[in-house]
């Protein structure tokens, strides 16, 4: 599966930082460690509805760590799948009359272009759930061998209990992992199942639905698995970060690791766990289920720029949660005229402190919030007392665009 077109990323020299950031499940600011190159797994969409805010949030986070790393000298290799079978597709296949084929294409170019107007690296690996099915079927015949899958009326599961450290990514309580599985996808209430906890590896086939003739029989895969199988197959063991929204932190990242972790007999699946906060509009989560949605193809359509939706998330740190408004978003587009106005100056203050600041802002676990501080600071001097440095506009430029992924000369 295809991404999209990379934005051109400057590069602004020496002096780049290590980054820090907050793992899940330490609940530590720690240094991330990674070797020449750096690995990172950010999950997908699943394309049944269009890219919202919410969405585009959690991928400028991990846009701006994949900047951050860069600007430390890593080279970056990313990848990310696309969920294009699951149940909220086939569900609004059938709600729709539409083939869950056409729904899977025309969503996940939409979210491309998103992606792409929004000038967010794009991953290395752009990886389907259906073009993984070998994949998945291999990783549940190894965790076969090891005992740890039994079958429910043809319906595989993976037994928790293989997992002695079963709960250490997320370090919730049983009762608050039982509420949320019941809650994301889960059916701790099957007949059957060994423990309520054990999640679907893969599911026979169903009148009306599709399914793949595989050695596993003819069904199709659960969800936790099919990231399992993409990463280890593009990453390996012991990446450097499993990413995306706090919602996946149980039990997507949780089943995940320990698939992983038992299949290979290693721990841990990946280094660090990092997790966006929710985006909200009017106090309540933006989801696609209750329908309080902010499409980002909308905002372009009526002709906002992509800096200033950059700057609308970015001014939040990617942890908190946060809500959409018209005000905040009015607050960036004046914000980025503002930029632009002191970047378009002929000279200005010296630009390297103003570099540094933000430099060391991002590596500390994301800190747009901090980085745009010291750009306003910057951009104020300039509009009110100006400056000697003629460099000094264009180096600004670069950092705003490097390290933010906002283009001043748009």
């Amino acid at each position: 599966m295809e991404s999209w077109p990379s934005p051109i990323v400057p590069t602004l020299g020496p002096g780049g930082r290590p980054v820090r950031v907050r793992d899940t499940s330490s609940g530590e600011l720690r240094p991330t460690a990674p070797g020449e190159v750096a690995r990172l797994y950010v999950c997908g969409i699943t394309p049944y509805d269009a890219t919202h805010m919410g969405h585009a949030a959690t991928y400028l986070a991990f846009d701006t760590l994949v900047r951050a790393w860069r600007d430390a000298g890593h080279h970056v290799h990313y990848v990310q799948n696309v969920t294009d079978i699951d149940d909220p597709l086939l569900e609004r296949a059938v709600a729709t009359g539409q083939d869950w084929r056409d729904i899977a294409r025309r969503e996940t170019q939409l979210f491309r272009e998103d992606m792409e107007f929004l000038r967010v690296v794009p991953p290395d690996d752009y990886i389907g759930a259906v073009e993984s099915i070998p994949s998945v079927v291999t990783c549940i015949q190894g965790l076969r061998e090891r005992g740890a899958v039994y079958d429910v009326e043809g319906d595989l599961y993976f037994d928790i209990s293989a997992d002695p450290l079963f709960g250490d990514v997320s370090g919730l309580s049983r009762d608050e992992m039982l509420a949320l599985f019941a809650e994301r996808g889960g059916d701790p209430l099957r007949p059957g199942k060994r423990d309520p906890l054990d999640p679907l590896l893969w599911r026979s086939a169903r009148p009306e639905e599709p399914a793949w003739d595989t050695p596993l029989g003819h069904g199709r895969p659960g969800w936790h698995i099919e990231c399992v199988a993409i990463a280890l197959d593009h990453l390996g063991m012991t990446f450097d970060v499993q990413g995306g929204g706090r919602d996946l932190i149980f039990p997507h990242h949780e089943m995940g690791a320990s698939h992983a972790e038992v299949l290979e007999g290693a721990r841990p699946y990946a280094r660090d766990y990092v997790h966006a906060g929710m985006v909200g509009l009017d106090g309540v989560k933006m989801s696609k289920s209750l329908g309080n949605l902010v499409f980002v193809h909308r905002l372009r359509e009526a002709g906002v720029r992509p800096g200033a939706i950059r700057l609308a998330v970015l001014t939040h740190h990617y942890r908190e949660d946060w809500d959409w408004t018209d005000a905040g978003l009015h607050e960036a587009e004046e914000r980025l005229a503002r930029w632009c106005r002191a970047a378009s100056l002929p000279a200005g203050p010296p630009a390297e402190s103003t570099v540094a600041d933000m430099r060391v802002a991002v590596a500390n676990d994301l800190d747009t919030r901090s980085a745009i501080v010291a750009v306003d600071n910057w951009a104020d001097e300039a509009i009110a007392r100006g400056g000697d440095s003629g460099e000094a506009p264009a180096r600004i430029r670069d950092a705003v665009d490097a390290l933010l992924g906002v283009d001043l000369s748009d």
